[in-house]
């Protein structure tokens, strides 16, 4: 059985569990405490070397990192990732640029406001703010006159960007501002067998609650 190490506040993991729930596929869910020191045992990091989650631990033992990766892995062979040689490419473009423009900009930013950490450096929080709303209005341009992000499928880019796309409001940006995005996000979210189970985070994740310097997966470098 697929085993899934999973931090349940975080948006890269609720992309995992979004996919294999369309996919049906039963897994045992692993919680890990990614500011209780959890992923930085000798053996989680033997699963990811980076000490981040979700991990995918296949039926083999083998382990999986990194969400767009994990996404890949799992829609090879059903509609969420087309055959098509370009269609895949285009499906990969929306990943990366996911990953470069929207998660570090738009996650930062809603970890940031929820946690307590913008007040400690509002000119950071700002730039990470504005960096995501420049991301939204790239994305809102783009999806004029579209279904959805990469083809004319549902494709595993709507669901990667889903994740942090939809926390705007929680990164201090209205939404409102975006209308194609909006209307995109509701048919992300009316798909068959969608969830969004995306849970708050921990205390032990905000200000004040000890010295997470080397637990922070959000910290500034």
């Amino acid at each position: 059985m697929l085993r899934l190490y999973d931090f349940a506040p975080s948006a890269n993991c609720l992309k995992v569990r979004i996919l294999l729930a369309h996919l049906g596929l039963r897994y045992e869910r692993v919680p890990v405490d990614l500011f209780a020191g959890e992923t930085l045992t000798p053996e989680y990091l033997a699963r990811n070397p980076a000490g981040r989650a979700p991990v995918l631990e296949l039926a083999d033992g083998e382990s999986l990192p990194e969400s767009n990766a994990i996404l890949l892995y799992l829609a090879e062979g059903t509609p969420y990732l087309p055959a098509d040689r370009l269609a895949r490419a285009r499906v990969n473009q929306w990943l990366f640029f996911e990953q470069n423009l929207v998660e570090p900009n738009l996650g930062t930013a809603q970890f940031w406001r929820l946690t307590g950490r913008a007040e400690q450096r509002p000119e950071v929080f700002a730039q990470k703010r504005d960096a995501g709303q420049a991301a939204l209005e790239i994305l809102e341009r783009h999806l004029t006159g579209r279904e959805f992000v990469a083809t004319d499928d549902y494709t595993v880019a709507d669901i990667s960007l889903y994740a942090y796309v939809h926390l705007a409001p929680q990164a201090g940006i209205d939404l409102s501002a975006f209308p194609v995005v909006e209307a995109w996000l509701g048919r992300v979210e009316s798909q068959s067998g969608f969830v969004n189970d995306l849970a708050p985070y921990p205390p032990n994740a905000f200000v004040g609650a000890g010295d997470r310097s080397v637990h922070d997966p959000r910290a500034p470098s």
